[in-house]
């Protein structure tokens, strides 16, 4: 079976960091694009970033671009997100989702291109 676990969340202060990671198992990890989604508290699910395949591709929201960077490993099936210089407005529950088209090449942006969901790691940012 398909299985995103996401790790890494905390409470950190404003300006601090956190490395983000999403081990997968139960599917040919390098034959699919990632992305990593936020959901607030009383909000909608905001999509973060993604990354293709091979990890040629690297796709932002505009709010975070240059703040996120996010990489793959795919000897070790692993996505990750170095989050920087985050903000109180960062603080939500981040999960990642597996893409369910081989080497997808859309818009990266919409839900209904992923397939599988992890269940998510809280991120607080607070002083």
């Amino acid at each position: 079976e398909v299985q995103l676990v996401e790790s890494g969340g905390g409470l950190v202060q404003p300006g601090g960091s956190l490395r983000l990671s999403c081990a997968a198992s139960g599917f040919t990890f390098d034959d699919y694009g990632m992305a990593w989604v936020r959901q607030a508290p009383g909000k909608g699910v905001e999509w973060v970033s993604a990354i293709s395949w091979n990890g040629v591709g690297t796709y932002y929201a505009e709010s975070i671009e240059g703040r996120f960077w996010i990489s793959r490993d795919n000897l070790k099936n692993t996505v990750y997100l170095q989050m920087n210089s985050l903000r109180s407005e960062d603080t939500a529950v981040y999960r990642c989702a597996k893409c369910q088209y081989s080497g997808y090449g859309g818009s990266w942006t919409n839900a209904a291109d992923y397939d599988y969901w992890g269940q998510g790691t809280q991120v607080t940012v607070s002083s």
